[in-house]
């Protein structure tokens, strides 16, 4: 795939629109995507594929260094916050290869003294025995794709684990020394006709105490098995009672709710993941990694890479493998900021428009008075944030920004 640069001439968006003394480059962290798993789930939309074979780990390493050494001219110096090992199954890679790769990571980049490293993680017994070598080689943070803990419903998920194994992952993982772990689960599952199973794989997860907790509602996501063959999925009032009960439960357990889907004990949010939707800027290496860059009175730079593994490592650290956008446009500009930071319950500081777009806060006025209106957006002096209606018709709140300075034009995203 050959490199693609698309400039956006938007009305207005230049260096001399900044606000003086605002501007600085924000944190910086970087995503290494890992794409192959046993199976691929049937609501799985990621870049992910089955490793039918011989996994390439080697050659795959290898190829994400020669990517990372393409990516340092634009970041040179700058620390990295965060490391996140998303997949597919991260946790197939040895933890010889998650040491090689951090250890070729810390020879090119510097890391922040208190860097959080997350590696995600199937339940499955061999993933598991690598966890005390993934702690070894620097990861401090591991999240477990558990899912559900009732065999039936891991089996309608296409899961390849079972509530045993997810139980004795955790455990491996305590025991590895891991104390910052993430329990992914998720609600409304095919088949449930009540509340009751979603409750209680979520009492289940809380009794094993983890830092962070993700709790998400299954969608059928086009491309994938379930979007082609839907399973049969809960009611849309049943939904609802799932999803009040839930949160009431888990702020109950001492988890607060900090975005769509995130909830954590004081001070365990996801590092990581606070610098997407505060609009930071990251680095993606790996087969059809996302990257970000923030040029100074430019707006942003996105970079995708080759999607295919084979033709990703035949070209990493090659302008073959890479698809470039700048993106320049005020408009889009606020509508990628807003679909970030909006997605926070506590939103984020008006400050933080400024200093991340580089527009004045006069460009989102009319579309922040239109939201206070509806009683979507909080009449707060010091921070964009949702109000509770708002967070639950996230798309809406968005859609008023995607046009930009008040714009009503639907976004489509999902919350």
């Amino acid at each position: 795939m050959d490199t693609t640069v698309h400039e956006h001439a938007g009305p207005g968006f230049n260096a001399a629109m900044r606000p003086s003394g605002l501007f600085r480059l924000p944190p910086l962290a970087l995503y290494v995507h890992l794409p192959w798993c046993v199976r691929k789930c049937p609501y799985c939309d990621f870049n992910s594929y089955e490793n039918t074979g011989r996994l390439p780990e080697r050659e795959y390493t290898d190829a994400l260094l020669r990517d990372l050494d393409s990516e340092i001219a634009a970041v040179r110096g700058r620390p990295l916050i965060s490391i996140f090992f998303g997949g597919g199954t991260p946790s197939l890679f040895s933890g010889g290869a998650i040491a090689r790769l951090l250890a070729g990571i810390r020879e090119r980049l510097p890391l922040a003294a208190d860097a959080e490293i997350t590696l995600e993680a199937n339940p499955g017994t061999a993933e598991a025995e690598h966890f005390a070598a993934y702690r070894a080689a620097g990861v401090n943070r591991l999240s477990l794709g558990v899912q559900s803990f009732r065999d039936e419903q891991l089996r309608a998920l296409g899961r390849v684990h079972n509530a045993a194994g997810a139980e004795r992952a955790f455990e491996l993982a305590r025991a590895a020394g891991f104390d910052n772990i993430n329990l992914d689960l998720m609600y409304a599952l095919p088949g449930e006709r009540d509340a009751a199973g979603a409750l209680n794989d979520l009492r289940r997860a809380i009794d094993f105490a983890p830092e962070h907790l993700s709790w998400y509602q299954l969608t059928l996501e086009p491309g994938t098995a379930f979007h082609r063959r839907p399973p049969a999925l809960p009611d849309e009032d049943l939904v609802d009672v799932v999803e009040a009960q839930g949160r009431a439960l888990l702020a109950s357990a001492g988890y607060a709710r900090y975005e769509v889907s995130a909830h954590a004990r004081a001070g365990r949010a996801s590092r990581h993941n606070l610098n997407y939707w505060r609009f930071g800027d990251y680095l993606g290496i790996g087969a059809g990694a996302h990257g970000k860059l923030t040029i100074a009175g430019n707006g942003v730079i996105r970079r995708v890479k080759q999607r295919n593994p084979p033709a990703y490592m035949r070209g990493a650290g090659t302008p073959a493998v890479v698809t470039e956008e700048i993106i320049g446009d005020r408009d889009q500009i606020i509508a990628e900021f807003m679909l970030c930071a909006l997605r926070l319950c506590d939103g984020v500081p008006r400050s933080l428009f400024e200093e991340r777009t580089g527009l004045p806060l006069s460009a989102v006025a009319r579309g922040i008075e239109h939201a206070r209106r509806l009683d979507l957006l909080e009449r707060d002096d010091a921070r964009l944030r949702p109000t509770t209606r708002g967070q639950r018709y996230l798309n809406d709140l968005i859609a008023m920004f995607a046009g930009g300075a008040g714009g009503l034009l639907h976004a489509g995203h999902a919350a």
